[in-house]
């Protein structure tokens, strides 16, 4: 999967010379927490609601809501935005995409083609993709179970849950915590959750969680 797949478009952006309590109200308009700021198309900045926030007057200050708007309309977003914009191509992995973002603590980044802004991936992007891998919004039985870590021990975990006439609705694997096992994490279905724990009983560890979700 490639973020240009699941990125979100059409891109709302800004200019630098926008004020930033009409930022302000374009981000609640449109219901986003980031925007890339352009100049003649070309990408020189973002800028975030906690950035355009931040620049606001406190709410304890002993200015008048006359001097804080006026305050405010000098205020502009090339003021406050952020110049060294990370940014990720269309053809960019989406896992190399999360792992920018989760390195850098950062909810979204601008996705580029050559040198033109096509949208924006966020955090909202990722975790709709995590809802899907993992099948949330499916019914089924549940895994989670520590296995041994050698080459083909996943493919005797899905073949005793094939045997069994289940069918995987989702599979992850994650670093066990001695180096020796996995923590594999599955949803099935068309199998009772009792049939599911008896097809693994040989081909796992521990049976970590199991249930109906």
């Amino acid at each position: 999967m490639l973020v240009g797949e699941r990125m979100s478009r059409p891109v709302i952006s800004i200019t630098r010379d926008m004020p930033i309590h009409d930022a302000l109200a374009l981000f609640k308009k449109e219901r986003i927490r980031r925007a890339p700021v352009l100049k003649d198309g070309k990408l020189i900045g973002i800028i975030s609601d906690k950035d355009l926030l931040n620049a606001s007057p406190s709410q304890a200050t002993s200015l008048s809501v006359w001097e804080m708007n006026y305050m405010l309309s000098k205020i502009t977003v090339k003021e406050v935005m952020t110049r060294d914009v990370l940014t990720v191509q269309a053809d960019t992995p989406i896992e190399e995409a999360a792992r920018l973002m989760a390195d850098n603590k950062i909810g979204g980044v601008p996705v580029m083609k050559a040198d033109k802004v096509v949208g924006m991936i966020t955090e909202t992007d990722l975790f709709k993709i995590f809802l899907e891998l993992m099948g949330a919004r499916t019914k089924g039985i549940r895994v989670t179970a520590i296995a041994e870590d050698h080459p083909g021990q996943l493919a005797m975990i899905t073949k005793a849950i094939a045997d069994a006439g289940g069918n995987f609705i989702s599979f992850g694997q994650f670093a066990g915590t001695d180096g020796k096992t996995v923590i594999v994490t599955f949803k099935v279905a068309e199998m009772k959750l009792e049939d599911v724990k008896k097809a693994l009983a040989k081909v796992v560890v521990k049976f970590v969680d199991v249930r109906e979700c």
